[in-house]
C-alpha cells in the first residue's frame, strides 16, 4: 500500500487550487456554439461566423465584477481605450487602430451616438442593464452603411424568461465613496417575456488632472448615474412575434475643463440623459420566408455648466427604422434584402447652418455552405441627404481545412458620414467635407480542440480622406490617409481546474498621408494590448484574476507627446452564501499602477469594491 503524502492546511488548500477534478472540469465546458446576430444581421454560432467576433456574456459581466462598460470592453482583442479621468468620464473606444467615431454602437438593434460628436457616451451605460456584449472587428458598412469602419458594438439589454417572477438586486460600496444599486424582476411564460430594472451609482471620483496641468482644480470629480431599462415580448400561435425596449441613463457628471479658446472653466460640470427606445415585429409570411420590421429613436442630451453658470446644450436625436427580409433557399443557404431609414437631429444652445439630415438605405447578403465550403456575400447602397449615394461591399470565404481547423480570408469596404459638427459647428465645421472611405482585407486560422479553442487573424485596413483638424484653417479637412496592420492571436482553455483565457494585439495605426506627418503613428492607439483572464470555483467560492497590459502611444497627430505602457492587475473573489445570495470582493490595480490614457488625464489607482447580490432561481 502507497501511503499518500499530508499537507498542512495552507499547502492543501494552494494544491487543491492547482488539482484537476474531472466533476469540476465538466462543468460549463468550453463551447462556440453561442449564437450572435451582429456580424450577418441574422443568427448564427460563433462557430460559423466568418467574422471575428467576441461574446460578453451576463455572467461573464458579473463573474469580472466589472464597474463599466469600458471595463469589459478593453479585453476584447483590439480594442483600445482612452479615458479621461477615471470612472464616468469622457471615454474613447478604438477598435482595430480606427478612429473613436469609425464604431457602430447599437442598443437592441438601435444605432446609438451623438449626431454631433458621432461617439457613443460609453461611460453612462449602465453595465447592470445588460444581458450580453457582441463585438464584430472588422467593416461591417455593407450591412449598417455608416461608421462600421473598425466594426460594430452592439449591446442587449436584460431579456426574461419562462418561469415565474425571479427578482434580483445587488448593492456595492467601494473606494472614492463609491455607491452601487440595482432591482429588478423578470418571467415569462410559454408566450411571453419581460424584465424590468433599475440601477443607480454615486462616487466621489478622483480628481482628473494634476497640478500644473491646464484646467487642473484641487478637487475629486464625482459621477452620478440613475438608469431604468424595460424590455418585454409576446409570441402569438401564429408565429407573430412583438417586443418593445426602453432604456434611459441620467448622469451627473464634474470634470475639469479647458474650452476652445484654450482657457479654463472653473467648476465644470454636465449633465446627460440617454434614451433608447425600439418596437420591433417579427413574422414568416412562408415557411422560408422571415418578415423583421423595427422602428427605434435615439437620443442624446447634454447641459453643460462652468463659473457657476449655464454654458452649453445639445440635445441630438436619430430616428430609424428598418425591414428585413431572411429568405431560406435550402439548408446553409440564406438570402437577406432590407431596406434602412435613418434622420438626424440637432438642437440646443448652438446654432447649427444644417440641423437636421436623412438617410436611406438598401443591403442584400447571401450566407451559403457547401462541404468544407462557407461564404457571406453582401452590398449596400446607401443615399445621403448630405453627401449623395455611397456603395459598400463585404466578402467573406471559409474553408474547413479538417474537423478541428478553419481558413478565412474576406475583403471589405466602409466609409464615415462626416458628423454635424464637423460639418457645421459655427466657425469651425466645413460643409464640403467628403466621408471617410476605407478597404481592408483579412486572413484568419481558427481550430477548436478538446483542450480549448484558438484564433489568429491578421488584417490590413486602408483609409482614404480621413478627417483630421488642419491647424492653418482651424477646422477639420479631408487631408490624411491611415494604413493601419494589425494581428489578433486568441487562446482558451482549461488547465488544472482554471477556466483561463488570453489574448495579443499587435497593432500598425500608421498615418500615411502627404503632410508633415506622414509615417507618424494615429494617437491615443496603443501599439500592442495583452490580456489574461483566469476564472476557478472552488465549491461555494470562487477566485479570479485579470492582467491587462498595454504598449506605449502617443496622444497627438505628430508625436511629440508620448504616453508610457503600463499593466493593471486585478484580484476577485467570490463566496456563495446559498444558491440565490452571493458575496463579491473584487481588488482594481491590485499593484498602484500609475499611468495616463489621454495626456494630462488621471486614472485610479487601487480600488476595492464590495458587493452583495441577489437572483432568484
Amino acid at each position: 500500500m502507497i501511503r499518500k503524502p499530508s499537507f498542512g492546511p495552507a499547502a492543501s488548500a494552494l494544491l487543491g487550487l492547482f488539482s484537476l477534478s474531472p466533476a469540476q472540469a465538466a462543468d460549463e465546458p468550453l463551447s462556440l456554439d453561442a449564437t450572435v446576430v451582429t456580424a450577418a444581421r441574422s443568427a448564427q454560432t460563433l462557430r460559423d461566423s466568418l467574422a471575428a467576433v467576441s461574446l460578453i456574456e451576463r455572467d461573464d459581466i458579473e463573474r469580472s465584477q466589472a464597474q463599466s462598460v469600458p471595463e469589459l470592453l478593453r479585453q476584447v482583442p483590439g480594442v483600445s481605450i482612452a479615458n479621461n479621468g477615471g470612472h464616468g468620464k469622457s471615454t474613447s473606444v478604438y477598435l482595430r487602430g480606427t478612429e473613436s467615431d469609425h464604431v457602430l454602437v447599437l442598443i437592441d438593434g438601435v444605432r446609438v451616438s451623438s449626431v454631433t460628436t458621432g461617439t457613443a457616451a460609453w461611460q453612462d451605460l449602465p453595465v447592470e442593464m445588460i444581458e450580453r456584449i457582441e463585438v464584430v472587428r472588422g467593416p461591417r458598412s455593407s450591412l449598417y452603411g455608416s461608421e462600421a469602419i473598425g466594426g460594430v458594438i452592439q449591446i442587449f439589454t436584460r431579456k426574461g424568461g419562462d418561469g415565474a417572477p425571479k427578482p434580483f438586486f445587488s448593492a456595492g460600496y467601494g473606494t472614492h465613496d463609491a455607491y452601487t444599486g440595482s432591482a429588478g424582476v423578470s418571467g415569462g411564460n410559454a408566450h411571453g417575456w419581460y424584465s424590468l430594472a433599475l440601477s443607480s451609482e454615486d462616487t466621489d471620483g478622483i480628481n482628473v488632472k494634476s497640478p500644473g496641468t491646464s484646467g487642473y482644480e484641487n478637487d475629486a470629480d464625482g459621477y452620478r448615474n440613475h438608469s431604468a431599462a424595460l424590455r418585454a415580448g409576446w409570441r402569438f400561435d401564429n408565429g407573430l412575434e412583438l417586443e418593445g425596449t426602453f432604456l434611459r441613463a441620467k448622469s451627473h457628471n464634474d470634470y475639469d475643463q479647458v474650452n476652445r479658446r484654450g482657457t479654463a472653466g472653473f467648476s465644470a460640470n454636465a449633465d446627460g440623459e440617454q434614451n433608447v427606445v425600439s418596437g420591433r415585429a417579427r413574422f414568416s409570411p412562408l415557411a422560408f420566408w422571415q418578415v423583421t420590421l423595427q422602428a427605434g429613436r435615439n437620443e442624446d442630451k447634454s447641459d453643460t455648466y462652468q463659473d457657476g453658470s449655464f454654458y452649453s446644450r445639445f440635445d441630438s436625436r436619430r430616428d430609424s427604422a428598418s425591414w428585413q427580409n431572411d429568405l431560406t433557399l435550402a439548408e446553409g443557404h440564406v438570402l437577406t434584402l432590407g431596406v434602412d431609414y435613418q434622420r438626424e437631429e440637432v438642437n440646443g444652445s448652438t446654432d447649427y447652418d444644417e440641423d437636421s439630415r436623412e438617410n436611406n438605405g438598401a443591403f442584400v447578403q447571401y450566407l451559403g455552405e457547401y462541404g468544407r465550403h462557407d461564404w457571406q456575400v453582401s452590398l449596400r447602397r446607401d443615399n445621403n441627404e448630405q453627401f449623395g449615394q455611397h456603395e459598400t461591399g463585404n466578402i467573406a470565404y471559409g474553408y474547413a481545412l479538417t474537423d478541428a481547423l478553419r481558413a478565412t480570408v474576406s475583403y471589405g469596404s466602409a466609409f464615415k458620414a462626416p458628423t454635424f459638427n464637423e460639418l457645421y459647428y459655427p466657425f469651425y465645421g466645413i460643409p464640403d467635407l467628403e466621408e471617410e472611405t476605407s478597404h481592408s482585407v483579412e486572413v484568419g486560422l481558427a481550430g477548436t480542440h478538446d483542450w480549448g479553442h484558438w484564433s489568429l487573424n491578421a488584417y490590413r485596413t486602408k483609409v482614404d480622406d480621413l478627417i483630421v483638424y488642419d491647424s492653418s484653417i482651424e477646422g477639420p479637412a479631408n487631408i490624411d490617409e491611415a494604413r493601419i496592420r494589425g494581428l489578433e492571436l486568441v487562446v482558451g482553455s482549461r488547465t488544472f481546474g482554471w477556466d483561463w483565457s488570453a489574448n495579443y494585439s499587435l497593432l500598425e495605426p500608421e498615418n500615411s498621408g502627404s503632410g508633415d506627418n506622414d509615417g507618424n503613428e494615429l494617437p491615443r492607439r496603443a501599439s500592442q494590448m495583452f490580456n489574461l483572464e483566469l476564472d476557478r470555483r472552488l465549491g461555494d467560492f470562487a477566485v479570479g484574476a485579470t492582467l491587462h497590459a498595454e504598449g506605449r502611444r502617443y496622444d497627438d497627430v505628430t508625436n511629440d507627446n508620448e504616453l508610457s505602457g503600463y499593466a493593471t492587475v486585478d484580484l476577485r473573489g467570490e463566496y456563495r452564501i446559498t444558491p440565490e445570495w452571493r458575496l463579491q470582493a473584487r481588488v482594481a490595480n491590485l499593484l498602484n499602477a500609475d499611468y495616463e490614457t489621454a495626456l494630462g488625464y488621471n486614472q485610479p489607482g487601487q480600488a476595492v469594491y464590495f458587493t452583495v447580490r441577489y437572483q432568484a432561481l
